[in-house]
Parts: C-alpha cells; structure tokens; sequence
C-alpha cells in the first residue's frame, strides 16, 4: 500500500482511482462498509482504491484539547485501512492553506488535479471548503461536468443505530468494550512501543511497561483488567494505568502495564494492550506505600475477573460465538460494564477528587 503525504507528493502513477474521504478513526464497521463499497467500484474500473484522509483531524486543529479523543493514531488507521483494502493513502495536512480552499478549489486541486477520480463516495453530509458551500450537490454536480461519479455512502447499522466513532468512544468511556467491539469488528486495543521510565514500580515490586501516548484527550483514562500482545503473540494478563499517574508526578499521558505471570525484558519491543474491564479511575496517594496497597488490590481483582471470564468463555459453546458475524473478539474476556465499584482509599481525604471524570 502506498502512503501519500501532501498533495506535493502525488505522482502520475497515482492518478486514476475509486475515492472515499473522511477522519476514518477507529475504522469501525460502517467504515469497513463503505470501504467495501469502494473496493466495489475499484474492481470494476480496475483501478486503485485511495482514501483520503486529515493530519490533524479538523476537529483537533479547530478545538484543540476540546477534540473528540482519537481511537486511532494515524499508523493504526493506515494499517487498517489497508487490511480493508485500502491501496492509497492520501493524508492531507490540515492547516490554514487546506482550509483556505473553496470548495470548488478542493475539487479541483485535490480531486481532478490530484487525483484523477473515477468515482468518489462519500456521506450525503459531507461538508467542505472555507465557505462551507462544498457539499455533495456541488460534487455531484461537478462529476457530471468532469465524468466522474459520485455516490453517498451505505450507512450500517447495529442495534437499529448508526456506527459511528462518537458512538464507540462513548461505550469505551462507559466501560462497555464488549459493546464497542461489536461496533468495531474487532476488540480495542492500544499500542505502543515499551520504553524505559522511572522504572519507580520496581523499587514497590510492581514493574512495568511504560508505553507512551501521544498528547491528546485520552479515549480511556483510569486503571484496567487487560490482556497484554507480545510481538510473538503470546498473551498474558494484566493490569493496566492508563493516564497521568498523578501520585508520581507525569506531564505526558502513559499507558503502564504490569503483566501478572511474566518476567523478563520488554524493552524496545512493541506491545499490544486490549483493555478487558474497568477497575477504576486514577487516583492521587500520599505516597508509594498507599499507592502499593492499591495497586495489589487492582491486581488482584484484575486476576480474579480475567481468571473467571477466561474460564466462562472457554465453557461457552463455540457456535454462540459464530451466531454474531463471526467476530474475533470472543477470545477476550470483554466486559459490558465497569466492574463493581471498590473505594481507592488514600491518607488524604481529597484523594477522591483526584479521580478522573469517567470514574465508575
């Protein structure tokens, strides 16, 4: 698959093709619907299928810190857009000269220029250009003059409603991850390179992964049971921080990982973490003391519920899981809500207030 930064980087080898636009994150089932739809038309023009999409997404370059947070970073959306058939990936700076164009301008550059469609597909409510007068009705009127077709995507429903990616992050933040992988085909899941930190949880017997995050709104933040992916594939439990880890002190967002039955070196090695269950917000302690208590008891529900669930789905009757679209998320304990509340205490009795929002 080819990657394409910036419209300076398109080459007459790229011209030619089926196009979808869009923010494409977390690539969930109504995306890999309309990529179906693509793949459709690019199989009868026999040409490529491109996806164009936006670095920053609009909404993070127009709201900043006030963005939706991302299921996806832009390596994980590419890598899945390519395992769906993607093979072009036009990622377009966001910024004030992207903005600046009309929406006639976007066409003409982007689209005609660019990319010589054949047959574009995107939502009846795209909106485009600095007047905001890009629609659908313009493009399909400019296709007409041009000789490329245009067409709204299919939209795909679960339970009656729309997938949308607003709709997976708000089931994420609820804890709800055997819902959310419904919506994504697929369990959700962080990734990341382990790196070394201030290896603080060997000096309390606890260490950790450290995986950094990049720095945005977090689409979870709190502590969780989660299964943890080696590059050779095997999995192990775990308990996972994912935050700020504000009784250390820590300006960047981390994803830390204490897998329960493992010892030996991960550094420089790529991880993938699916978060299974919610045990708690992040919590401010007045020391490491307290903050080990803690951390014992987060293990210990974390290996008591992934134990318990692990055991219910080997018990399960294999054809129950194949009765729902044949999704390969039944290998993970996912639960559907957070798991019973239990009080993080601490020696100070504002630590409650350090809790995040999405506590519970």
């Amino acid at each position: 698959m080819r990657v394409i930064r910036g419209l300076h980087n398109l080459r007459a080898a790229h011209r030619g093709c089926v196009a979808t636009i869009g923010n494409f994150d977390g690539v969930h089932r109504g995306h890999q619907a309309i990529l179906q739809q693509c793949r459709e038309h690019a199989a009868r023009w026999s040409v490529p299928l491109t996806v164009v999409v936006f670095e920053p997404q609009p909404r993070e370059f127009f709201a900043g810190d006030q963005a939706p947070p991302r299921l996806t970073r832009l390596r994980e959306k590419v890598r899945l857009l390519r395992d769906f058939g993607a093979e072009q990936v036009l990622v377009l700076p966001f910024n004030d000269a992207l903005r600046s164009l009309t929406g006639r301008e976007f066409i003409d550059q982007v689209l005609i220029g660019g990319l010589g469609v054949k047959h574009l597909v995107v939502g009846d409510d795209f909106r485009f250009g600095c007047d905001r007068r890009g629609d659908f009705a313009l493009l399909a009127e400019v296709g007409r003059e041009q000789g490329f077709g245009v067409e709204h995507t299919r939209t795909f429903t679960v339970d009656d409603e729309r997938v949308s990616s607003s709709r997976v992050r708000t089931l994420l933040a609820s804890g709800n991850f055997s819902a959310a992988a419904r919506l994504l085909g697929r369990a959700y899941s962080l990734h990341g390179r382990v790196v070394r930190d201030q290896q603080l949880g060997r000096t309390i017997g606890v260490p950790t992964a450290n995986l950094p995050l990049m720095p945005q709104p977090l689409t979870l933040r709190g502590v969780y049971a989660v299964v943890a992916e080696l590059e050779n594939g095997e999995r192990y439990p775990a308990v996972a921080n994912v935050g700020f880890r504000p009784t250390v002190g820590s300006k960047r967002p981390t994803l830390e990982v204490h897998l329960l039955d493992f010892k030996g070196d991960l550094y420089g090695q790529r991880m993938t973490v699916f978060p299974c269950a919610r045990l708690r917000g992040e919590v401010k302690f007045d020391g490491l003391e307290a903050l080990k208590a803690q951390i014992e008891r987060d293990q210990n529900r974390a290996r008591h519920y992934l134990t318990a669930a692990m055991g219910e789905k080997d018990s399960a009757q294999h054809h129950d899981a194949e009765q729902d679209d044949g999704e390969q998320y039944y290998s993970l304990p996912l639960a559907s809500a957070p798991l019973g509340r239990e009080t993080a205490s601490s020696d100070s009795s504002s630590a409650g207030n350090s809790a995040d929002a999405n506590d519970g």
